[in-house]
């Protein structure tokens, strides 16, 4: 099963881009979505922006995202 994560853009290079994922910046390919812009949402697997969705969903995401980090198992 492959998982991604909801990236915001922060700044986009030629086919590059810095993403902010909950807090942390890191670099990942924008080939898949050429048209990223900045401010944009995107999901972030392997280390490539797969595709860009909307601020929304991502923010759905990312709380649930929050709530399996903060998970205790007994």
């Amino acid at each position: 099963m492959c998982v991604g994560v909801p990236a915001k853009v922060v700044e986009k290079n030629e086919f590059m881009a810095v993403v902010d994922v909950m807090g942390s910046t890191t670099n990942v390919g924008i080939i898949f979505v050429p048209e990223v812009q900045t401010g944009d949402f995107v999901i972030v697997h392997a280390g490539q922006a797969m595709s860009i969705i909307d601020e929304e969903f991502a923010m759905e995401s990312v709380e649930e995202w929050r709530k399996l980090a903060d998970a205790r198992t007994p």
